[in-house]
């Protein structure tokens, strides 16, 4: 190992918090009966005022945590005027939290026209129907829409429409919490100050 990678005290390499959230994933989707993939994620509009809701990680690696959704919904547009957000997955059965903060941008298209094709057809046929975030009047609305782009793409193959895709987060903190007796808990905090640095270490008081 060279010394540019080589751990030092309170300080550690690039990957080193993806291996760590790689290894509670793993164990979440093994002992969580439904939805280990499911995070709060938080946002702001400019004036500061936050907005919480449940969206699913589709995939994370060194270059952050991607989720997809309607980029014209309210989350989409609140990313839109503030471009950091936070992250919060919790493990019931575990016990266990992970906090993530960082800076938010969209995947590029080509990225987002994979994993959309991946999709079920009733979910593509979704993303062109919903107006997310907006009024309806009822159910039918909603019904009427669908059936509108059913009927356009026939049996066809259902694009990727461009006010659909993903958007990464890039976190500049990272932090694991465990579940203690008597509520001591165990948390352990990344953090770095660029994408390219190494994350550096503190253990926090519960």
């Amino acid at each position: 190992m060279d010394e540019k990678n080589t751990p030092k005290f309170g300080h550690e390499p690039h990957d080193a918090p993806y291996e760590m959230f790689q290894k509670w994933f793993d164990e979440a989707k093994a002992a969580e009966k439904a939805y280990p993939d499911a995070m709060t994620l938080a946002t702001a509009d400019a004036q500061g005022r936050p907005s919480a809701r449940i969206v699913l990680l589709k995939e994370f690696d060194p270059r952050g945590f991607v989720f997809y959704t309607n980029y014209e919904s309210r989350k989409g547009e609140q990313l839109g005027e503030n471009g950091y957000a936070a992250l919060c997955f919790h493990w019931k059965t575990l016990e266990k939290c992970v906090r993530i903060e960082g800076k938010v941008s969209k995947v590029d298209a080509a990225e987002s026209d994979e994993y959309f094709a991946t999709r079920p057809r009733g979910s593509q046929l979704g993303a062109w129907a919903s107006i997310q975030s907006r009024p309806m009047s009822g159910r039918f609305d909603l019904e009427k829409r669908v059936a509108e782009f059913t009927a356009k793409f026939g049996l066809g193959k259902v694009p990727r429409p461009d006010h659909w895709g993903g958007f990464r987060l890039v976190p500049d903190r990272i932090e694991f919490w465990s579940e203690g007796k008597f509520r001591l808990h165990d948390r352990k905090l990344y953090t770095r100050d660029s994408d390219d640095a190494g994350w550096n270490i503190d253990k926090l008081f519960p």
